[in-house]
């Protein structure tokens, strides 16, 4: 192969280090390399070039001087043609999907963790081989086999390929023609293979029926079960997963899945609506990836918003929910998004591109100042989507619109609003242009009892959402204050985040919703003793009034029109 190759060691498990061999033949003169500093569908800066060490060259015998050039490059000053060598070593114990790691039972990595770039030669081919691969240990990618190892069209493409090694389950379906593998390592015993390989399957063939064929030739699940996480990464022909163990089916599983395994069904569909809705159908800044620095877009409200709203939708298109099922999980996302202050702060397309310092670095003030550009761009992709049905159309015909359009690839803002003025009018671009970048209050209300669905209040709020507090609360530290909310009786009562609540009105508080109690009859002001930086403050808080705790959706009657309309939208 004439271009880079990567040989990739499990060289030391215990000490959870990689050894990565890079051959380069016929170097420039001065041949420069490159870690990326990010991954993409995660957009954090996160600094791969922290856990690589070691780090030499040679040509031949003849070992070079490695210079490096910033945080995450190096330069090599090469004599001739013949190949250049560079071998470093990484360091990979990071619990999640985005990253690499190696233990005595597991390895996983995507290649923007372990492999260098060898500038000017991004377009060649590439080629990857492992080494020391405990026996019994299989190998999961969708990286396509060549030569004993693996073999990459370009640097792109190296990168969008995750693996799985391990003694790990795997099992295989087909949906709509298309092979499809799921991998689950760290399962517990009691997993149910059969039961996610049926459910996945169903929906696999409800989103291929959806964008009308799949655009890859094979597809791979990649599931890391742990004791308490939840995530997923999207990648052109795989996804890495990680779930909570308990998330799991097992052979105790209902007909009807149980929450948590509802809420790992929902992130299988999430990350496989991605193949179609952003890595081909993408954003117009990501045509080309710099991988060296925070690439921005305005647009993360639709391709993860509009993704988050379908990833449940079809839950239920698969049969895998009911319809009165799917609007409880609607409704636990409208609730989220109306307990955020931040919708009415920042509109969706500042959260999309200041993604990188905002929504991937939150803090105890984030509520207050920030929007979710997953939950509230699902909402209003649910908005669009009532508003073309009862044009008689809908969102389907604008996502499969875009997707012929663009050819399945990249779009700018201008052609989505263009698509939403040819199915639904000028009247609703401009509304869609002034819900994701003004900070109105959307019209879910209106649009779903038009839709023939009810809304309702329901149950008691807390103290703490009373008052416009996040807290946590432990028999052995008490209540802790992690949010302080804008607007909120506690703000304006002078509570602060990390503030620790000891007491109120002289009695020991241990349950904030036990504070109610602890008033004499008449008197809302909560008298709380409060425990900041080691002194102890007095603060008067008043409590608002009572008042409902959510929003609850459920099918209601209606309009013969309406009806029709809801039961295009959910088959009831």
């Amino acid at each position: 192969m004439a271009g880079p190759r990567y040989r990739i060691e499990l060289a030391d498990r215990a000490a959870h280090r990689w050894r990565v061999t890079l051959t380069l033949p016929a170097p420039d003169a001065v041949q420069d390399f490159s870690l990326p500093v990010w991954i993409p569908g995660s957009y954090l800066v996160r600094e791969f070039a922290k856990h690589l060490s070691g780090l030499s060259a040679r040509q031949g015998r003849r070992e070079l001087p490695v210079e490096q050039l910033d945080k995450a490059s190096w330069r090599v000053r090469c004599s001739g043609r013949a190949a250049l060598v560079l071998s470093y070593e990484v360091y990979a114990f990071d619990a999640s999907v985005r990253t690499a790691w190696l233990d005595d039972r597991r390895a996983f990595f995507n290649a923007s963790s372990l492999c260098l770039r060898a500038h000017g030669r991004e377009g060649e081919r590439h080629g990857l081989a492992l080494a020391r691969v405990p026996a019994g240990w299989r190998v999961a990618t969708e990286m396509a086999e060549a030569g004993g190892g693996y073999e990459a069209a370009d640097y792109d493409e190296l990168l969008d390929h995750p693996f799985e090694i391990g003694p790990h389950w795997q099992g295989e379906f087909t949906a709509a023609g298309v092979p499809h593998r799921i991998v689950v390592a760290g399962a517990w015993p009691s997993f149910d293979g059969a039961r996610l390989l049926a459910d996945v399957q169903r929906i696999c063939e409800a989103q291929i029926a959806f964008w009308g064929g799949a655009p890859f030739p094979r597809y791979s699940f990649l599931l890391w079960a742990v004791d308490d996480g939840h995530g997923g990464l999207e990648h052109r022909a795989s996804t890495a997963l990680i779930c909570a163990r308990r998330e799991l089916p097992t052979a105790a599983e209902g007909a009807a899945p149980g929450d948590g395994y509802a809420r790992l069904l929902g992130l299988f569909s999430h990350e496989y609506f991605h193949a179609w809705n952003v890595k081909r159908l993408r954003p117009a800044e990501f045509a080309r990836f710099d991988y060296q620095r925070e690439n921005h877009t305005r647009l993360l409200w639709f391709f993860e918003g509009f993704t988050s709203y379908y990833d449940e939708l079809m839950l239920l298109r698969a049969g895998l929910v009911d319809a009165p099922r799917y609007l409880k999980l609607l409704a636990a996302s409208v609730n989220g998004v109306l307990a955020t202050p931040g919708r009415r702060v920042q509109p969706l397309s500042a959260a999309s591109f200041e993604a990188w310092t905002k929504y991937y670095r939150p803090d105890e003030n984030s509520p207050n100042t920030t929007s979710n550009y997953y939950a509230q761009g699902a909402l209003v992709a649910l908005c669009l989507d009532l508003s073309l049905r009862a044009r008689r159309s809908s969102l389907d015909a604008l996502m499969r619109r875009l997707w012929r359009a663009t050819g399945g690839g990249p779009v700018g803002e201008d052609e989505v609003l263009a698509a939403v003025r040819a199915l639904g009018g000028g009247d609703l671009a401009e509304q869609l242009r002034q819900w994701v970048h003004g900070t109105g209050e959307l019209p879910l209300r209106e649009l779903l009892e038009a839709a023939g669905v009810a809304w309702r209040d329901e149950g008691r709020a807390s103290v703490a959402q009373r008052l416009g507090l996040r807290v946590r609360e432990s028999a052995l530290s008490g209540i802790t204050v992690t949010h302080v909310l804008r607007g909120g009786a506690a703000e304006a009562g002078g509570l602060n985040a990390r503030d620790d609540i000891l007491g109120c009105n002289g009695w020991r508080l241990r349950r904030l919703d036990d504070a109610p109690a602890l008033l004499p009859a008449g008197d809302a002001t909560l008298r709380l003793l409060v425990s900041r930086d080691q002194r102890l403050v007095e603060l008067a808080v008043a409590l608002p009034p009572a008042r409902p705790a959510a929003v609850a959706l459920a099918l209601a009657g209606g309009a013969p029109a309406a009806l029709r309309s809801r039961r295009r939208w959910l088959g009831a």
